[in-house]
């Protein structure tokens, strides 16, 4: 059964969401060449540590920081560690906090000074793709609205979907059902209700959708070597369609 959230606990949530939005535009204004990824991750403690939650990510089967960190080929889960921004990159940044009980996820992708105008694209379509999948968002529609809109808006300028991970529920714990593709599948999907909060987060790659994972356990790359972008929000579903917990 999928977990429908009270007006109490949306609130709560809305709360959580806005701490993750403010902590993420302080992360942007690291992003520069020369800062190591694990600046943004110390950043990112001090910030949680300041607002009064915590990561949602650190120990979470193991995983050992509190953010992840991805830089041009890394599509997700990257560990911050000593490799250091330089211009012409792209750096996707996901955070995850859990506070009062419960969770928030985001996910962004920024460009470190100016870069490749391909990797421009990418990362503008990738987060066109996001934008487009929240407006999607209706009670009564089903699921696959959301893969629709990301794999139609992708493929309509020759980038490729991520088929490895995917999006998902969240409320009283960081990964809840349903699992929410960014691909069409057969299976049309639940039927979105009022209530529902999901986090929808495409990775849209540049070339092949093929990842492959690093000796890390963590890291995922794309086989292809060629770059990827990612973007997220945590939404609830309402009457009105989604709002947008996160900003």
């Amino acid at each position: 059964m999928i977990p429908r959230k009270t007006r109490e606990e949306l609130e709560v949530m809305a709360g959580l969401g806005r701490i993750l939005a403010r902590l993420m535009d302080d992360l942007e204004t690291m992003v520069a060449p020369g800062v190591l990824t694990r600046d943004l991750d110390a950043r990112a403690l001090g910030l949680m540590q300041a607002n009064g939650v915590r990561s949602a990510f650190k120990g979470y089967r193991g995983y050992p920081a509190n953010i992840c960190v991805c830089l041009n080929e890394e599509v997700v889960h990257g560990i911050p560690g000593r490799r250091a921004m330089k211009e012409g990159d792209i750096v996707s940044i996901d955070v995850g906090i859990k506070g009062q009980g419960y969770y928030s996820d985001m996910a962004k992708t920024f460009c470190v000074g100016p870069v490749d105008p391909e990797m421009k694209k990418l990362v503008d379509v990738t987060r066109a793709c996001l934008e487009k999948a929240v407006q999607a968002v209706k009670p009564g529609k089903n699921l696959s609205c959301i893969a629709e809109a990301v794999q139609g808006h992708a493929e309509a300028n020759r980038f490729s979907v991520v088929r490895d991970f995917v999006g998902h529920g969240i409320g009283k714990a960081l990964h809840e059902e349903p699992q929410v593709p960014n691909f069409v599948t057969k299976d049309p999907g639940l039927v979105l209700e009022e209530g529902m909060v999901l986090a929808i987060e495409p990775m849209i790659n540049a070339g092949r959708h093929d990842v492959v994972i690093l000796a890390d356990g963590w890291t995922a790359v794309t086989k292809d070597g060629r770059p990827s972008a990612h973007f997220e929000h945590t939404i609830a579903v309402t009457a009105q369609g989604a709002s947008v917990l996160t900003e």
